[in-house]
């Protein structure tokens, strides 16, 4: 499952610093704001990304490297 990923931010709590995004080929992985590659902490639902897929959690693959692109 690790790899390079496009796909669009589902949401994003920037309370707590938690979102999902969902790839194209529909698969939804959680990220932590730190993620974000720029270093800003918040993005809005809807922003196409483009990620790397790590193993997290125990059982969990999750989003890492998040970078924003055009969309």
């Amino acid at each position: 499952m690790r790899g390079h990923r496009a796909g669009k931010v589902r949401t994003f709590d920037e309370r707590r610093g938690l979102g999902e995004i969902e790839s194209d080929d529909g698969t939804t992985f959680p990220f932590h704001c730190t993620a974000i590659a720029d270093g800003t902490r918040r993005i809005t639902p809807g922003t196409p990304v483009e990620f790397d897929v790590v193993a997290g959690l125990p059982g969990r693959w999750e989003a890492a490297t998040i970078e924003r692109v055009a969309d």
